[in-house]
């Protein structure tokens, strides 16, 4: 984003109830425009009442919500501007997957021609052409999920909200996701997305939302911490000289519980990727022969776990 330029997303002091219950109970973020930001939290943080919130279909109780400049419960240019793919896929299952798509154009007032063109080229981008004429209701799970993003396509929205898009996925058409969202954005697409597999996000995200108790979490601060602190696994071939270059070197070594099969594996702290290369060299140029060195989780895992209601 540059200097001075707008968020593509703004919520401020959001709060949203149902009955008794508060599911959003104090929300402030910004997403970046042209960025891919990853909303993190635990079961009932809040995340589904938020992103309906964003998509204009609940009002906040309290605070404001802006997309793309407006508020989306009351803006239909904002409305428009959104792609929304819930995390189940909803209603429609008697349609076909053209009608599901060619449907969802015409709501958005697409001419004609052009709405059938997009669904053609949206089936081919999510590997759905052979069932083109096959009802909603018949396509498996990952099948659906796939649809729900195409749905969500299909008005070129430029900001795209995602709620559990990896859901069902198989290994294939999670990759396939992740080079997707990551060209989108290259695009100029915003994409606030919320999962669970944590790891995949790590290798997709810019920036990350997170929500604990329904409230937003410093997400500086918060992998700040999660930095300073981050384990490596280290595995060698070779478990004495490993020892003697520990020793050596001051280097505390901790047992690593969860260790993969072969050779000696365990587990260091260390600082910043920066230490990790120095270590490496040191252990190296020892003579102590490394087989790998990498993250015990990612970062995104690792702050989810330091959440204060992941603790209890």
């Amino acid at each position: 984003m540059t200097e001075g330029s707008r968020p593509a997303i703004v919520a401020r002091g959001v709060r949203r109830a149902f009955g008794q219950v508060l599911a959003v109970d104090h929300v402030d973020m910004e997403v970046r425009t042209g960025s891919v930001t990853a909303l993190v939290g635990p079961n009932g943080s809040g995340k589904t009442t938020l992103l309906l919130m964003l998509a204009g279909l609940l009002r906040p109780d309290a605070g404001t919500v802006e997309v793309a400049g407006a508020d989306p419960a009351s803006s239909a240019v904002a409305r428009s501007a959104i792609g929304w793919m819930p995390d189940t896929f909803g209603t429609w299952d008697s349609l076909t997957v053209t009608e599901v798509l060619t449907t969802m154009a015409a709501a958005y007032r697409l001419p004609t021609d052009l709405g059938r063109a997009r669904t053609t080229e949206l089936l081919r981008l999510v590997h759905l052409e052979e069932f083109a004429a096959t009802p909603a209701h018949a396509l498996s799970r990952g099948q659906k999920q796939r649809l729900g993003l195409a749905r969500a396509l299909i008005n070129y929205p430029p900001v795209l909200l995602l709620d559990e898009p990896a859901s069902g996925l198989d290994p294939r058409s999670r990759v396939d996701l992740r080079v997707l969202l990551r060209r989108l954005a290259a695009g100029g697409v915003t994409v606030l997305v919320s999962s669970h597999v944590l790891a995949e996000l790590d290798e997709m995200v810019d920036d990350a939302v997170f929500l604990s108790r329904g409230r937003t979490v410093s997400s500086e601060a918060l992998l700040a911490t999660t930095t300073q602190r981050r384990r490596w696994r280290l595995r060698s071939l070779d478990a004495e000289a490993l020892q003697h270059w520990a020793f050596d070197h001051s280097v505390t070594l901790y047992p690593d519980n969860d260790a993969p099969v072969g050779g000696t594996s365990v587990l260091v702290e260390l600082a910043d990727d920066a230490a990790a290369a120095r270590l490496l060299a040191s252990a190296v140029a020892a003579g102590v022969p490394v087989a790998s060195l990498a993250p015990v989780s990612g970062l995104l895992e690792q702050a989810y776990m330091s959440l204060d209601a992941e603790r209890r």
